[in-house]
């Protein structure tokens, strides 16, 4: 086993299925999965802490009276500037309104005006479709839902603060995880007849983000070095609004807000996404995040702002954002908030079928972590929550073949090295040459440096260590990819190929071993 925790007893667990992960798309598979056996849900922090948990925007479902899912799928498909998988994207938004109706009556509190649903209308989107819950919690609620309708089931046992480091594999096939435990300092092994990853996004291997500090990419890293096929990864949405304060956190200001109707202005005043696109700030994320770089690189300044003065109602219906930007000494009713643009999700992953399987055996995933290609170059906003909801309860059905495999008792993981360095220099990396603005040498350079890293073995691993193991996994392959692709489409932008080229509208894939290659459509 692990070098250095040899001498230490290492725990053993079996259960029937393995989730990884506890924001929406565990949790839901989780709850599908209970009736076929016992589910064993491991958070790598507390429960409370995914990036499911920081979703304010609301999640999207064509339920409005003026709405309907072809208008829904039609937005999506546009979105994705032409990468979008479209029978990944009818499943998301056919089987969108039974999943809401199912969140409900397992006690989610959408917002509602008197007895009816209030929908709301954010970026791209050419209805009203977007449910909020609290205004600006809507994660939150999902997930308090979800956890304790799924703690409510004796099948399912949760634990926290296990890091998952590694799949087990055994001839080909995934059978289970290593997961370690700081508290205990020790690594647990855990078997299991299938595996789900639905351990989030990977923003926080840049610099600037809006995801917690967990969403280091363990999913796709691990993924991949057990075999996985990873898609997409080059197409990064960095959200354009992110507060923009020393030393406060970047905290996402919710596209609601723009919704809604707050303007962007620079330290002048002008309200520069007018005539830059036609939907001016509710213009797709990555126009408006590019248009606010090129906006700060004329004028010099550290940051724009995001205006909601001219709007009333602001603490009532948005209460997270404005208690978090008064903290900081923003009163959104009297000023603007200085933003900038930081990296929030992810489009690619672990490439997968419509029913979350990987192309390693009993080994699923759903959620940011994977690449159905719901979300083609550039997600929607508000279908991620929505896609965790749908496909994790499609990765519960099709984990469920697995039902009378019986789970391995022998396999080890290898022994690990790490990279020499610091998580913030690879933060720092990713941020400067791999982030909203690419160009060859800037993403070779980013790959040599990477590759020419010292690995080395360490004698007591902690979580940070696992975690900066893979950060250099995940900017590595984004990097690699992101340099395959000579183009620019959505959440990718190549200022040396600042145009789409008919021959990449495909999906990139690479897997352990081999070079990046594209796939058609479907």
């Amino acid at each position: 086993m692990y070098h250095g925790y040899s001498e230490n007893p290492l725990e053993t667990l079996t259960t029937d299925y393995l989730v990884i992960g506890a924001g929406v798309a565990g949790l839901r598979a989780a709850i599908g999965l209970a009736g076929a056996g016992q589910v064993l849900v491991l958070a790598k922090d507390s429960i409370r802490e995914s990036s499911s948990q920081y979703a304010q925007g609301g999640i999207a479902v064509a339920l409005s009276d003026d709405d309907d899912i072809d208008l829904h799928e039609q937005d999506t498909l546009t979105a994705g500037d032409g990468l979008c998988s479209r029978a990944a994207v009818h499943v998301l938004v056919e089987e969108g309104p039974v999943a809401i109706q199912q969140l409900i009556d397992w006690g989610t509190e959408f917002d509602r005006e008197g007895a009816k649903l209030l929908f709301a209308r954010e970026g791209a989107h050419s209805r009203n479709r977007v449910l909020h819950a609290h205004g600006d919690s809507t994660g939150r609620e999902m997930v308090r839902s979800l956890y304790r309708h799924a703690a409510g089931i004796p099948a399912i046992r949760f634990e926290s603060f296990a890091a998952v480091t590694d799949l087990l594999m055994e001839d080909g096939e995934v059978i289970g995880a290593l997961a370690f435990d700081s508290e205990r300092q020790m690594l647990i092994s855990v078997r299991a007849r299938a595996v789900l990853l639905a351990t989030g996004g990977l923003g926080h291997v840049f610099l600037e983000t809006t995801n917690p500090d967990v969403a280091t990419g363990d999913g796709v890293a691990m993924a991949y070095r057990a075999g996985a096929e990873i898609s997409d990864l080059e197409f990064v949405q960095f959200h354009p609004t992110a507060l923009h304060v020393e030393n406060a956190p970047r905290f996402l200001l919710s596209e609601a807000l723009r919704g809604e109707g707050a303007y962007l202005r620079n330290g002048a005043g002008e309200r520069f996404m007018v005539g830059k696109h036609q939907m001016a700030e509710l213009a797709p994320r990555d126009v408006v995040s590019r248009n606010i770089v090129a906006e700060l690189a004329r004028t010099g300044e550290p940051h724009v702002y995001l205006d909601l003065t001219h709007l009333s109602g602001i603490p009532a219906r948005f209460p997270r954002i404005y208690q978090t930007c008064l903290q900081y000494g923003i009163d959104l009713e009297k000023q603007a908030a200085p933003v900038h643009p930081a990296a929030h999700y992810a489009m690619g992953g672990v490439r997968t079928d419509l029913h979350a399987r990987s192309n390693v055996e009993r080994l699923f995933a759903a959620g940011e972590v994977a690449c159905t290609g719901v979300h083609g170059a550039n997600r929607l906003a508000s279908n991620s929550l929505l896609e965790g909801i749908v496909f994790g309860a499609r990765a519960a059905e099709a984990m469920k073949e697995f039902s009378s495999r019986p789970a391995s008792v022998r396999a080890e993981a290898p022994a690990p090295v790490f990279p020499a360095g610091s998580s913030l220099e690879l933060r720092t990396l990713a941020w400067r040459n791999a982030g909203l603005v690419r160009n060859a040498g800037l993403l070779g350079s980013a790959i040599g440096c990477l590759q020419g890293t010292e690995m080395r073995m360490m004698e007591k691993p902690q979580r940070e260590d696992f975690e900066r193991r893979n950060i250099h996994t995940v900017v590595e392959l984004i990097a690699r990819l992101g340099l395959a692709r000579e183009e620019s489409r959505g959440g990718h932008y190549r200022e040396d190929f600042p145009v789409k080229r008919v021959e990449f509208e495909k999906h990139s894939v690479v897997g352990k071993g081999g070079g990046v290659g594209f796939v058609g459509m479907d």
